[in-house]
């Protein structure tokens, strides 16, 4: 076994000042500190017949999550700077999020809930945005769509990472119509539009075998024709009646600008807490 590093063999030695010894290190060298000290110290311990000391474990546990938070440095959110409409804010924020590069910035996380009072939640891809809310396409026969069907009131989330954002929707559902849903279906991918068809959405399956011969047979059943769209795969408009725009600022004093429907139809902005 090769020798300890001074500075560790120190530590080791006096387990009880190892704070002070690497306390002001960045949090890359603790843990590389941290790591080495933990391999020692067990390799000492078992040579030794002691039981290792599980601290080297819990304090590299801790700088591994200190490493992992993430100082927001981002400009405020000031009440002057924002649409009266927050359709408007979230296209400005959308297209925002866009030149930003971020993967999939139209990725929504849908929340509903079932017959038993149990939320859901999962992702889908905002389709439509326009003053009357937020439009996603999916199975009206999925979990998703049995649980709007029988309670339209949903919550949506979307997170930008890269600009340190997130806009919270909270409102109603209701179905787009018939023409609207046609229209969209015709521009998506052959692929994806034969899929609609093949995968009876969130129903258990015996295996993926199952899926690729529905597509083959599919492929075949419609090769050199126009493939209809499935009277299931429905759009659904989210309605809302609240907007929240979440901004990331320093010291976990994050700005939050909440944005409430009145009876007439008007907004009302309002600051959150963090």
């Amino acid at each position: 076994m090769h020798p300890l590093p001074a500075q560790l063999q120190r530590v080791i030695e006096t387990e009880h000042r190892w704070r002070e010894e690497i306390r002001a290190l960045p949090i890359e060298a603790k843990l590389q500190i941290l790591t080495e000290m933990q391999r020692w110290a067990r390799a000492i311990r078992v040579a030794t017949g002691r039981p290792p000391n599980p601290v080297w474990d819990i304090e590299r546990r801790e700088a591994m999550e200190l490493q992992m938070r993430v100082d927001y440095n981002r400009e405020p959110l000031l009440e002057s700077q924002m649409d009266a409409d927050p359709i408007r804010q979230l296209q400005q924020w959308l297209q925002e999020a866009i030149e930003a590069g971020v993967i999939e910035p139209n990725a929504l996380c849908l929340a509903t809930v079932d017959e038993e009072g149990q939320p859901d939640a999962r992702f889908v891809l905002l389709r439509g945005l326009d003053e009357r809310g937020l439009v996603f396409y999916t199975n009206a026969h999925s979990a998703k769509g049995r649980q709007m069907s029988l309670n339209p009131r949903v919550a949506a989330v979307f997170w930008w990472g890269t600009l340190h954002r997130q806009v919270r929707v909270q409102g109603t559902v209701e179905k787009v119509s018939e023409a609207e849903a046609d229209a969209y279906f015709a521009t998506r991918p052959r692929g994806h539009q034969l899929a609609a068809w093949a995968s009876p959405q969130s129903e258990p399956i015996p295996d993926r075998q199952v899926l690729e011969a529905r597509m083959a047979a599919l492929e075949q059943q419609y090769a050199g024709r126009t493939v209809p769209r499935p009277p299931y795969w429905i759009g659904y408009r989210i309605v809302p009646h609240t907007m929240e725009f979440w901004q990331g600022r320093p010291n976990r004093l994050h700005d939050r600008l909440r944005y409430v429907r009145q009876p007439d139809g008007s907004w009302k902005l309002e600051r959150l807490a963090p």
